[in-house]
């Protein structure tokens, strides 16, 4: 059924949205208010986040969420791989990329950018992606700032095939690293049952792991936690970050708090502590029947030596089960140890264009060359 009458309207501010917003958002906790608020409160400094109202006849239809980074403003695109490669890719992006718009949510994995209250053809939603995009890049000449590239981020097979036979055809589609996604098996009832599962090389790593994890005490934090803990949570956090291949953005330092006060029950962060020193951390979110990861970090020095990082992807996994959860998002890093605790890859497409159409021309020999290279050999850590 075709739309009608569609109008398309742009928001800075949760206090704006329309009272039936989180009824239109209900598949996706992240394009609820609580959490769209956190967006607003905390966005790391280099976002600004945009809400974004579908309507159909003066009617809330759809919902959609974009985010502009101005990438002048980072302190670091990253800085494990130190090398020619590394400096010729911060060179293009500033001078190429700085002023970069996401149709979706570039802080998480996963199929997060629309949610629609009706059945809306792949046609429609392609268009109305367009438009969306469009609507801000307008809102942005009006301030003088010239966006550079327009990103279309995450979707799976299914939705990436349809949306190429419309207004996504011309777009150059590219695949960065795959989505780690943990589809949890319904017999499994308890942490005895995963661990029965294993091959015995992959339970005598659990069982390595564990032993290595002796002395380091796991505690849920309260909201007063979190914030006593701030400085230091940060501190972890921006420890891991800084160390990934590559960066866009970095959390604003108030953010696990923010959180935490928005989302209540529905955001869990687990601390680590070693003598009552806090060394590391995780945070989930409960989005329906799946589980998502969030951000983590720790200390370099526990890890190595107390294997703190795969006993987090256990303790992730274990909540999982033990709270019936159907899948765990475990995102783009850290592929093949995500691998070996049972998670598998899924390909996700983005969708991207240069407002230079000589730059767009050459965009997908210029891409390729900008992603880093990461080989990694998947793990089967079940029996057949």
């Amino acid at each position: 059924m075709a739309l009608e009458n569609i109008t398309i309207k742009i928001f800075t501010s949760v206090n704006q949205l329309p009272q039936t917003w989180d009824e239109v958002a209900s598949i996706n906790h992240f394009l609820q208010t609580p959490y769209l608020k956190v967006l607003e409160d905390s966005a790391p400094t280099n976002m600004e986040c945009f809400f974004i109202g579908i309507f159909e006849n003066e009617q809330l239809i759809g919902t959609s969420l974009a985010q502009y980074l101005d990438i002048n403003k980072l302190e670091s695109f990253g800085e494990r791989d130190n090398c020619f490669k590394t400096s010729i890719r911060n060179f293009i992006f500033r001078n190429f990329a700085s002023h970069t718009l996401f149709l979706g949510n570039n802080m998480i994995t996963g199929q997060n950018g629309y949610a629609f209250s009706k059945q809306i053809s792949f046609k429609d939603i392609s268009t109305l992606m367009i438009q969306c995009a469009d609507e801000i890049i307008a809102y942005f000449k009006k301030k003088g700032i010239k966006m550079h590239i327009i990103s279309f981020k995450d979707f799976y097979d299914e939705c990436s095939v349809e949306f190429k036979k419309y207004d996504f055809s011309h777009l150059y589609e590219f695949n960065t690293q795959p989505n780690m996604i943990f589809n949890l098996h319904p017999e499994w009832k308890t942490k005895e049952d995963y661990v029965a599962s294993f091959t015995k090389k992959y339970r005598d790593q659990y069982k390595r792991a564990h032993k290595k994890f002796d002395g380091i005490q796991v505690k849920e934090l309260t909201l007063e936690e979190v914030i006593s803990n701030e400085e230091r949570i940060y501190e972890l956090y921006h420890y891991v970050a800084k160390n990934a291949p590559f960066n866009t953005f970095f959390l604003a330092k108030d953010h696990f708090s923010t959180f935490k006060k928005q989302c209540g029950e529905t955001f869990r962060i687990f601390g680590y502590f070693l003598n009552d020193v806090l060394v590391g951390f995780h945070s989930i979110l409960q989005n329906g029947t799946v589980l998502e990861t969030y951000f983590l970090g720790y200390d370099e020095e526990i890890q190595k030596e107390n294997m703190l990082y795969l006993n987090m992807l256990y303790n992730m996994t274990e909540f999982g089960i033990e709270n019936n959860y159907k899948k765990i998002i475990f995102g783009r890093t850290a592929l093949e140890i995500k691998s070996s605790i049972g998670a598998e890859p899924v390909l996700m497409s983005g969708f991207i264009y240069h407002s230079n159409a000589i730059v767009d021309k050459f965009l997908p020999k210029i891409f390729k060359k900008l992603e880093p290279d990461v080989e990694w050999k998947q793990r089967h850590p079940f029996k057949e």
